[in-house]
């Protein structure tokens, strides 16, 4: 059983061989394990050049020569006593400051621990705590932006505004109830009602957005869809770099979907060749050919391939159709009114018309409204019940009920930054961050 009171230390740094590791700690007492390992404590949020020692076996052992810093709360990360150790990083040196510190009375932090705590001392909310660990993941220029923003706040400030304009409402609602014979001015009453609107109009917007954030935040699936011998296995190969799918003259070498993930339009992009759409009287590849619709089913966008002397019998919905083999076929310039791109990926002529359309169409997927989106499906969960609270609220007669949808949504509202009834998640939010922070 942890306590909040510990004292607790993670490398910060990462196990990578490098020249230098950061090894951080908090706690309330982290002021007497750090005087034990160096001494007198340096000045606060000044690098200090010190020594590090430990008793052990009744002498004194010089560990490393450090440089070490020191944050008292509340102005730390955490909002408690911290401190960090910036070490030379070899893996004896981590491992005998690390070995001090457990003797000096601190312990190993959890994973998300450090966050965790800035959590619940107040420094941060629950979205900014997860831009935080999106923004440790972030492997493409628009997850970082997305989640820097979130961790500086950006989707924080939309829900607290809401939250307080609900707030008001809320109370006028109130005085609705508890004064229904005053004579409160009519004003309030077409207040309540337009704010209520206002609202939730605004969260509607806000849900409609495609799931904007959530697709920059895990990314996108393309799935590459078409009759055997296509070109869908050549044309992932290509967009891979390397050999990803076995390339064969005979029809029906791919059996099950093969996934490469690649970079389009500064978003993360995941391809997915999928066995050729057909009738299969191997029943193993009849279920390739399912498992191939339920990727087309499922993904965000879709590449329809087909050569000009076998044109597809069905056009998937949406599909981006790309006629392959135009080195030695002409390609058709639409099919049922849809457009078709030429591509040969013998010649890779066409190639780069095919990777602007697919550019356009992932940037166009992950664009929507300015302002910060919902990046997980708790945020739109959250959302979700405060609007159909709101719906509510605006089709009853009974004012004591539409205030307490009213106030039902307030507390959806409040789960989305971790205000209020988030115990049940924390587990689950931090434990996805990496030791150390």
């Amino acid at each position: 059983m942890t306590s909040s009171s510990d004292v607790i230390f993670a490398l910060a740094s990462g196990l990578e061989r490098a020249a230098i590791a950061v090894m951080r700690a908090s706690g309330p007492d982290s002021g007497a394990v750090l005087s034990r390992l160096c001494g007198k404590l340096p000045a606060p949020r000044r690098a200090s050049l010190r020594p590090l020692w430990r008793d052990a076996s009744g002498h004194r052992d010089r560990l490393d020569d450090a440089l070490v810093l020191w944050f008292p709360g509340p102005q730390s990360y955490t909002g408690e006593d911290s401190f960090e150790l910036h070490l030379h990083a070899g893996p004896a040196v981590i491992a005998a400051v690390s070995e001090a510190l457990t003797e000096a009375g601190a312990r190993p932090a959890e994973a998300g621990e450090f966050t965790r705590r800035a959590f619940a001392n107040g420094r941060l909310d629950l979205t900014e705590a997860e831009g935080i660990a999106d923004l440790i993941a972030a492997e493409t220029q628009a997850q970082r932006r997305q989640a820097l923003a979130q961790a500086d706040g950006a989707l924080s400030r939309i829900c607290n505004d809401w939250t307080e304009r609900l707030r008001i409402l809320v109370a006028r609602q109130e005085a609705l109830i508890d004064f229904p014979d005053e004579d409160l001015p009519p004003e309030v009453g077409a207040a309540t009602v337009s704010g209520i609107t206002t609202l939730r109009d605004e969260l509607s917007a806000h849900l409609a957005d495609s799931a904007r954030g959530e697709r920059i935040r895990t990314g996108l699936t393309i799935a590459i869809a078409g009759r055997p011998n296509a070109g869908k296995s050549s044309l992932l190969n290509l967009f891979a770099g390397r050999d990803a799918a076995i390339v064969s003259p005979l029809a029906g070498t791919t059996r099950d979907a093969i996934e490469t993930v690649i970079v389009i339009g500064g978003l993360r992009v995941t391809l997915v060749d999928t066995a050729g759409l057909r009738e299969a009287a191997d029943p193993i590849e009849a279920e390739g050919v399912r498992r191939a619709m339920f990727h087309v089913k499922h993904a965000d966008l879709c590449v329809q391939m087909f050569t000009a002397n076998e044109p597809p019998e069905e056009i998937l919905p949406d599909a981006i159709l790309v006629c392959n083999k135009t080195d030695l076929y002409p390609p058709p310039d639409h099919i049922n009114d849809r457009p078709v791109l030429g591509l040969s990926l013998l010649t890779e002529q066409g190639l780069d018309g095919l990777k602007k359309e697919l550019e356009a169409r992932v940037v166009a997927l992950t664009s929507g409204r300015a302002g910060a989106p919902l990046t997980r499906s708790r945020h739109r969960a959250a959302v979700s019940e405060a609007l159909q609270c709101l719906d509510r609220a605006l089709i009853q007669e009974w004012p004591e009920i539409r205030g307490e949808d009213l106030r039902v949504a307030l507390r959806a509202l409040g789960r989305l930054t971790g205000a209020v009834g988030v115990e049940d998640i924390l587990d689950t939010v931090f434990g996805q961050f990496c030791i150390g922070k």
